[in-house]
């Protein structure tokens, strides 16, 4: 994709796409950001675990090949999927956001808890403090 066609929802800056790994860039990910470690274990780790399990003969010298390209293809499905959901996010209106943070933010500390009497049979249940217990008199 060229700098003109990429949608200004696009979260990687033009300037960067080219120093982006290879694989990023091979898959055209835009809100997915791997880096280089990344990147090689997404590739060369699914070939290294492909050719274990071949090895191992849990599965038939086809998964080298198929086992990369199943990774990439759920890399680029949660780059779709990521894309989806920002583009969402984008429609709903501030007032909408601002409404939702008010919501879910916690409220610590204003719960009202009342005390039923049946809920502890035969426990008493005071505001005031108890006194300390009367010690035998050691002269008694």
């Amino acid at each position: 994709m060229t700098g003109a066609n990429r949608p200004a929802w696009a979260t990687i800056p033009v300037d960067e796409a080219r120093y982006r790994p290879l694989y990023a860039r091979l898959l055209g990910l835009r809100f997915v950001n791997p880096g280089g470690v990344l990147c090689f274990l997404f590739f060369e780790g699914a070939i290294a675990l492909a050719v274990l399990l071949a090895l191992a003969e849990l599965v038939s010298w086809w998964a080298v090949l198929v086992l990369p390209v199943l990774v990439a293809a759920m890399v680029k499905l949660n780059d779709m999927v990521a894309a989806i959901v920002v583009r969402s996010a984008a429609l709903v209106p501030e007032q909408e956001r601002d409404r939702f943070r008010r919501q879910m933010e916690p409220v610590v500390g204003r719960a009202r808890v009342e005390w039923v009497s049946h809920s502890v049979p035969g426990v008493v249940i005071t505001a005031d403090p108890v006194p300390p217990p009367r010690r035998a008199n050691p002269s008694d």
